[in-house]
């Protein structure tokens, strides 16, 4: 390999889905260059064919998708030519991949030390010390908390942040020379992105690694890119280097990405509007058992003395951490998982309701997951996971009203009804969260938690989205539970905020108020970080210095 020759180096690359002939290309002609110790920024809406083109590298695309052209050199060796054996030797060893999603990465029948560490034997740490040693200190690295306690947890066990930590200590494990990182801060809040970020960065500068960085969000890629490259429709439609595309973009698609953010404020708050939903010292207590009885000797207080209410035509939007509790009290108070203390929807107490008897509410009452590939079944079809609600609830509609119903819910996500008949492996990540969008709001419900909802989506979309969800709640009186880390689609929908901390609300009130006026040390933190990590102008807020060292 010559000494000026790129770590990674991608000629005139062609992906197609579809039959032999009749290939729908995903990626057309796209060439990249990137160097060691460089990063650079691939950048696109939704579908663009960033993620594809990841894949491609370590020959992982999904059944149905080939490569039909290109080179792909690294190590100036072309892995489009190389050998399953030779495969294996580099996937996980010399190019580290940090995927999407997650929940569907992970295996959920594992311990988070086992799947760590079977990375690590594969590529020759024999001694099962040595693994438990290292996995431990990488947990420790990626700023998981109670690392030692989460040894022996199972994906599920852990919130979609903490999931997300784990994949990223297991794509690092074994000190890779290239790490693709395909949206590795989508599920962390602000303050874990800032410290997962300067990871990522304390890494490269310690190993001279080279990070292919996929992501939507624009803020971060100025901060971590030497150089950015930016997809439309899989081809790739300009580059060059970070300061430049931000500061004088040449082609108008670039120049609409940059522009594009979640806008405008939450529809006017009535303080006499009715409640809707109403939890009066609610907790979610785990319980921990330990000896052969399996008796509890300690609780995880995941929610621990929550009061709130969320009044009609309004947006309540939670806030905090990873695992401080946001998504468990979503749960809770939609009667999904088991809690103590009341729970009111429209006046009625439902914390004593049994399956049968919640079952009509659960047309009123939908919930948008954060992780849209693991909550859409990959056995049925779009049509056939939006209508599903129909099928229980609307059972007198016929097949063509429920067909229609479907058009109409995903051309409101901004979909084509055209594409019903897929599957969601079909689709990108941001196509599938509009899917399970359109899926909750198919049953025309009075509530809605949303648990996310826009983590996965490019800025474009996110605004899309935003504008979507505030126009439906003006013209049909929806209310929002909205769970999000991302204080720009907050403050462009919410009408009230709580601020979650270790399963309690450490700060809640009107969103004007606390954007303007954070009391809350750790409130004024988390506002600091976002600034930080956006871009934007100091918030002048106490603690910003501090997260963006850690």
């Amino acid at each position: 390999m010559a000494a000026d020759a790129p770590l990674l180096d991608i000629h005139d690359l062609s992906v197609g889905f579809g039959p032999t002939g009749r290939e729908s290309l995903a990626v057309e002609n796209v060439s990249l260059r990137l160097e060691r110790g460089r990063t650079l920024g691939l950048v696109g809406e939704s579908g663009s064919g960033k993620s594809v083109t990841a894949l491609s590298v370590v020959r992982l695309l999904a059944p149905g998708a080939r490569i039909l052209g290109g080179e792909i050199f690294f190590q100036g060796r072309d892995l489009l030519k190389a050998s399953a054996a030779a495969l294996r030797a580099v996937r996980g060893a010399r190019i580290g991949m940090v995927f999407q999603e997650p929940m569907t990465s992970l295996n959920p029948l594992h311990r988070i030390e086992r799947q760590i560490g079977e990375i690590l034997e594969i590529h020759g740490l024999a001694s099962r010390e040595q693994r438990r040693a290292r996995t431990l200190d990488l947990l420790q690295e990626v700023g998981l908390q109670n690392a030692e306690k989460r040894l022996d947890a199972f994906p599920h066990e852990l919130s979609g942040g903490q999931r997300q930590r784990v994949m990223i200590a297991m794509a690092l494990a074994n000190n890779p020379g290239l790490l693709i990182a395909d949206e590795p801060t989508t599920a962390l809040d602000v303050t874990v992105q800032a410290q997962i970020l300067n990871l990522l960065r304390d890494l490269q500068k310690r190993h001279n690694m080279a990070i292919l960085f996929i992501t939507h969000d624009l803020g971060i890629v100025r901060r971590m890119a030497d150089e950015v490259a930016v997809m439309k429709l899989g081809r790739v439609v300009e580059t060059g280097p970070t300061q430049e595309i931000f500061t004088a973009p040449r082609h108008d698609y670039t120049k609409m990405l940059i522009a594009a953010e979640p806008s405008g404020a939450a529809p006017p708050a009535d303080p006499n509007a009715r409640e809707v939903l109403a939890a009066r010292n609610l907790k979610v207590w785990f319980p921990i058992k330990k000896g052969f009885f399996g008796r509890a000797t300690d609780y995880v207080k995941a929610v621990d003395g929550v009061s709130l209410a969320l009044r009609k035509g309004q947006t309540l939007a939670l806030v905090g951490e990873s695992g401080s509790g946001k998504t468990t009290l979503g749960l809770a108070l939609l009667r999904l998982i088991r809690s103590d203390g009341p729970i009111l929807y429209l006046g009625r107490n439902i914390d004593g309701l049994s399956s049968r008897e919640m079952r009509p509410l659960r047309k009123e009452m939908q919930i948008v997951f954060q992780d849209p590939y693991g909550s859409l079944s990959p056995r049925l079809s779009v049509a056939e996971i939006v209508e599903e609600g129909l099928l229980i609830q609307n059972r007198g509609l016929s097949a063509p009203e429920r067909r229609a119903i479907v058009a109409r819910a995903l051309a409101d996500t901004g979909l084509d009804p055209a594409t019903m008949d897929r599957y969601p492996h079909e689709f990108s990540g941001g196509q599938r969260q509009r899917i399970a969008i359109a899926r909750a709001l198919a049953l025309d419900p009075e509530l809605i938690v949303l648990d996310e909802p826009t983590s996965a989506l490019d800025r474009s979309v996110q605004a899309q989205i935003v504008d979507l969800l505030r126009d439906l709640q003006m013209r049909r009186a929806l209310s929002y539970l909205f769970i999000s880390h991302d204080l720009k689609v907050v403050k462009a929908l919410a009408s009230q905020i709580a601020v979650m901390r270790d399963g309690r609300i450490v700060e809640q009130g009107s969103a004007e108020e606390i954007f303007a006026r954070p009391r809350e040390k750790y409130t004024q933190e988390l506002f600091a970080a976002a600034f930080d990590l956006n871009g934007d102008e100091p918030s002048g807020h106490a603690g910003a210095q501090q997260i963006v060292d850690m």
